[in-house]
């Protein structure tokens, strides 16, 4: 059995790793020098590979994606992963949020012992091979530094993820080589992303970078607590991303929508309306709400930042019209960041294309798995599962096809 994966990234490597266990000969194909670029980013600031919490819970954070990833993750849960990571000497642990990570919180040493594990069960890679799609004969075409070649694997696995963060190797390439052989294919779309916010100078100019801890984020109905970040032409952070999906499908939909931050949601609204009743006396606006509502700069400049474009007078409120506006601040969003700097990916191969074994119905033979299916996830672990997931499954169904 004589199999190519295309992708280098978790689910491409998960999928030859289930492939070579199996007994077939595997080889990676990926255009850029080295493998998992991406995952090595994912992991700089602590790869979070997973999380803790119910399986129904963490199935429920895929939305309407659950039912298409039900089976693949139920098959190799976060339970799975953990124990798979054990076996590299990656052991790992579990934070105070309940989210997973490699004690190491490095992806570098997971990945180089992967990597040997791979190597020494016969696992090939072949690097800067740009796939280009399928020859008239059924045969795959890679461009290589050397020029163009192609091969007739028995099978392929495909897992070439979205079009986030395009230098690192994933650049949506692979859309028209699956709409010429008539894919059906969601337009790719950010996910766990920033949005545009047209903030004044002065306020750009003294708080761009500045987080806004502690904070309540509303939108649709859903309120996600976290931190944001101001940046210089909106904001993004942990929050953000939680809500990124419903706020990125309004924004599109509308061209605006408005998001409410809540800057004390650790005080009930009587407390809050109690503490801003006490005498101003002669201190600024900016005192009295840093003294009475323990209020930082960052959050006291959202606040006179929506009041002028509110046309308002933060001075000028009673304590009931300002302890609302401080638990309720309304901040115009104009647009979602750009799919190049989005931590992930929405949209992709639709699951109707595929079948229980993640090949493609209209293709027998070739599989596909991970962020290039039209599926998201917020972040917490939940993306690297998946793609963990369904790279295995799409091991798995590649055995089992060539067995058949």
């Amino acid at each position: 059995m004589n199999i190519a994966v295309i992708g280098a990234g978790p689910a491409g490597l998960m999928a030859a790793e289930v492939l070579s266990a199996g007994g077939a000969h595997v080889t990676v194909y990926d255009r850029m020098p080295s493998v998992g670029r991406k995952f090595l980013l994912a992991g700089r600031g602590g790869l979070n590979l997973t999380h803790s919490e119910p399986l129904d819970t963490f199935l429920a954070r895929y939305r309407e994606s659950a039912p298409h990833l039900r089976a693949a993750i139920e098959a190799f849960p976060p339970t799975a992963l953990r124990a798979w990571s054990d076996t590299l000497g990656q052991p790992t642990f579990v934070g105070s949020s309940g989210r997973i990570f490699p004690q190491a919180m490095k992806a570098s040493p997971l990945l180089r012992a992967w990597l040997r594990r791979l190597d020494q069960s016969g696992v090939q890679l072949a690097l800067r091979h740009r796939w280009t799609g399928w020859r008239a004969n059924g045969e795959l075409q890679f461009e290589t530094s050397a020029g163009g070649t192609s091969i007739k694997p028995d099978a392929t696995v495909i897992a070439l993820g979205g079009a986030s963060w395009p230098k690192l190797g994933a650049d949506g390439g692979w859309i028209d080589s699956f709409k010429a052989k008539g894919i059906e294919i969601a337009p790719l779309r950010s996910a766990n992303c920033g949005f545009r916010v047209e903030w004044s100078d002065l306020f750009r100019d003294r708080f761009e970078g500045q987080p806004l801890k502690g904070i309540a984020l509303s939108f649709g109905g859903e309120t996600v607590r976290g931190e944001a970040t101001i940046t210089r032409d909106g904001v993004e952070g942990s929050a953000i991303y939680a809500l990124s999906a419903p706020l990125r499908d309004a924004v599109l939909a509308h061209g605006e929508v408005v998001l409410h931050v809540a800057l004390r949601p650790d005080l009930g609204k009587h407390d809050l309306t109690a503490r801003v009743s006490a005498p101003r006396q002669k201190q600024s606006i900016s005192t009295y709400l840093r003294k009475a509502a323990g209020l930082p700069p960052v959050a006291i400049g959202l606040l006179q930042e929506a009041a002028i474009a509110g046309g308002l007078n933060l001075s000028a409120m009673d304590s009931g019209a300002l302890a609302a506006f401080i638990d309720a601040v309304p901040v115009k969003l104009t647009g979602v960041a750009a799919l190049d700097r989005a931590i992930s990916t929405a949209g992709g191969i639709a699951f109707s294309e595929i079948d229980a074994q993640f090949m493609l119905q209209k293709m027998p033979g070739v599989f596909v798995a991970g962020e290039m299916l039209d599926w998201e996830a917020p972040t917490g672990g939940y993306l690297l599962q998946a793609c963990f997931a369904t790279g295995a499954a799409a091991g798995r169904g590649a055995l089992n096809y060539l067995k058949r």
